[in-house]
């Protein structure tokens, strides 16, 4: 496994080598195409885990791609195959539409580019990883367009095909004004009786069991109900939380588990009927009214076709939040109704954004519409009207930038990625060039401004903690995890809205600090004091601690502290921190290039002792 590691053995280049070759040896191969653009590494991970390659093979027919026939082939960096998916479809025999029939791409490009028009929208990002948030303004095309059939011509929408163009839906808030909430504070009991009227079920068969009530402060400061509930049936039994908001009694998150429980007990919905959309859609509007009111006037009347799930019938609404009169993408209320009309979920992501960035900067709607047409380009695809059909349409859709992932800034009229440009050897340094840009790329070293990075200036003891907490675990700071609740608070000047906040608890959780008074963020730290860091993370500190059972043969080991004799014996030892011409230079600060070079060492010496973390 080590191998796999950073410095990986293969690169992506000989990794999608090996794929291909795997791909060919199993199943022929002829009939897939590497999807270019589709090898991709996890935009976050740690130094212990394998570098990981994925490539997406989309299964071709007369050199044209078949939208939902992909095979996806996962690489380790030692050159090995981890993981292998192949989506097959749901009917056994296909039929597609003929390729000699179609239409010339330069007329249907042509056709498109007279009604196509930009919208502008917010677009609130959010990384998972450091729980920060973001709202950007963005252009967007104006229309629920997915593409244009290559044959006849239509346009092509969720519901299917239309000849005129699909106009852009008009705003139409929920509700013209703010409507009281459902109470003003609840309590657990309360909450509880709640849950009980939301689950209730008239079945004889299914007993629901309120588990626990859990009152739980959320990072923001919001305090809610988490509800544990169980159905208990004759061949066992199935649970799940709901959410409800101490301040004001209303649901934000439920999902109902009585249909899964329904079929898990091996019955059939004897409700044959299927609700009309229209019908669906006032179900929808009043069930938010009488669960959630208060937040009706800040959402608005959906703007994308509903999903419909042919397996059970019930449909599923996206609200979509409206600010300064434009749609905010990332910030909806999602709501299911089932074919009786009874609510399957309710999902209230409302972000809570005190400053929203000014419309009056964006660029003109006409400038925007002229970049969108300029960068169309049209990708000629197989597609299904549904996963059900036999038959596949050919289709062109439509491409920006010749990136999916592209969109165009509003204020600067640029096309940027939603993920973020991936940054490539853009750090310079003598000797740990290639360790600091993996880091960079890994997200594990956090860089505001590359070209003023100065990889050797010392770092930070706040710094050197978040890039060590980075390189080995998993942590998600922000609130994006439901029922995360906010930890208490380890050092007096470390208060929760500290940007290290979580960092430096996680580190305490951990052992590889320990709880004082205060916590020096801003000091930078020695070498000799980051090795004991590395040597309470590889479990050897009760060793490290019989200083007296160690003999340093540095020039300058009259330089350590008598009481780190033993973890820097170790550290140099094991290779992780280590001497250079015979000299470890203990109180000297670490500096940005020391502390990759070493945190990579450190993540190699914890794969070889099979030590977790």
């Amino acid at each position: 496994m080590a191998e796999a590691l950073f410095p990986a053995k293969v690169s992506e280049e000989e990794a999608s080598k090996i794929a291909e070759g795997f791909i060919k040896k199993f199943i022929g191969g002829n009939d897939y195409r590497l999807e270019a653009g589709a090898a991709s590494n996890e935009p976050r991970r740690t130094l212990t885990e394998p570098i990981q390659y994925s490539f997406i093979f989309t299964r071709i027919k007369d050199k044209v791609s078949i939208a939902d026939q992909h095979i996806e082939v996962t690489v380790l960096g030692n050159g090995e195959i981890s993981s292998f998916y192949k989506t097959l479809p749901l009917t056994k025999h296909s039929t597609f539409d003929e390729l000699t029939k179609i239409k010339k791409p330069e007329e249907l490009l042509k056709k498109m580019k007279t009604d196509l028009s930009a919208e502008l929208n917010y677009q609130i990002h959010y990384d998972y990883v450091t729980g920060e948030r973001d709202v950007r303004l963005v252009y967007q095309p104006a229309s629920a367009l997915l593409g244009i059939h290559a044959i006849s011509g239509k346009w092509k929408t969720e519901n299917g095909y239309t000849n005129e163009y699909p106009a852009a839906k008009k705003i139409e808030k929920l509700a013209a004004k703010p409507l009281p909430p459902r109470q003003n504070g609840i309590t657990a009991d309360a909450a509880k009786k709640l849950a009980e009227q939301l689950l209730a079920t008239d079945s004889n068969e299914i007993k629901l069991i309120i588990e626990s009530v859990q009152e739980i402060e959320r990072p923001r400061g919001e305090n809610i109900f988490s509800v544990q509930y169980m159905y208990q049936y004759a061949n066992g039994g199935m649970g799940s939380s709901l959410d409800i908001s101490k301040k004001t009694g209303e649901v934000i998150q439920f999902h109902s588990l009585q249909e899964n429980i329904v079929r898990e007990m091996g019955k059939e919905n004897t409700n044959k009927k299927s609700i009309s959309r229209q019908d669906a859609t006032k179900k929808a509007i009043s069930y938010i009214k009488k669960w959630a009111p208060s937040y009706l006037h800040q959402y608005a009347m959906p703007v994308a076709d509903p999903y419909i799930d042919e397996s059970t019938g019930s449909i599923h609404f996206s609200f979509p939040r409206a600010v300064n009169g434009i749609l905010v993408s990332g910030d909806q209320i999602n709501i299911g109704i089932a074919v009786d009309g009874s609510l399957t979920n309710l999902n209230i992501d409302y972000q809570d954004i005190e400053e929203w960035p000014a419309i009056e900067k964006a660029i003109p709607k006409v400038q925007a519409t002229k970049i969108f047409k300029e960068s169309l380009d049209l990708q000629l695809v197989y597609l299904k009207q549904k996963e059900t059909e036999a038959h596949y349409d050919l289709v062109y859709v439509p491409v920006f930038n010749g990136n999916p992932q592209h969109y165009l800034d509003a204020g600067s009229g640029e096309w940027k990625n939603l993920f973020g440009d991936k940054s490539s050897n853009v750090i310079s340094h003598p000797w740990a060039e290639a360790e600091l840009n993996y880091l960079l790329n890994a997200k594990i070293l956090d860089i505001k401004d590359v070209k003023k990075f100065n990889a050797d200036a010392p770092v930070s003891r706040g710094e050197a903690l978040k890039v060590l907490m980075n390189s080995l675990t998993y942590f998600y700071p922000g609130d994006h995890y439901f029922n995360q609740e906010q930890t208490p608070q380890t050092f007096e000047n470390i208060g929760s809205k500290h940007p290290l906040y979580h960092v430096i608890e996680h580190a305490v959780e951990l052992g590889v600090i320990k709880p004082d008074k205060n916590f020096d963020v801003e000091s930078s730290i020695t070498r000799e004091e980051v090795a004991v860091w590395y040597i309470r993370i590889l479990g050897l500190e009760q060793a490290a601690k019989e200083s007296t059972i160690y003999k340093l043969n540095f020039t300058d080991a009259n330089k350590v502290q008598p009481s780190l004799i033993g973890y820097v014996a170790i550290a140099n030892s094991l290779g992780i921190m280590k001497a250079e011409k015979n000299l470890f230079h203990p109180g000297e600060d670490v500096n940005y290039a020391e502390l990759a070079s070493a945190s990579i060492r450190l993540a190699h010496a914890m794969a070889e002792s099979g030590r977790g973390f």
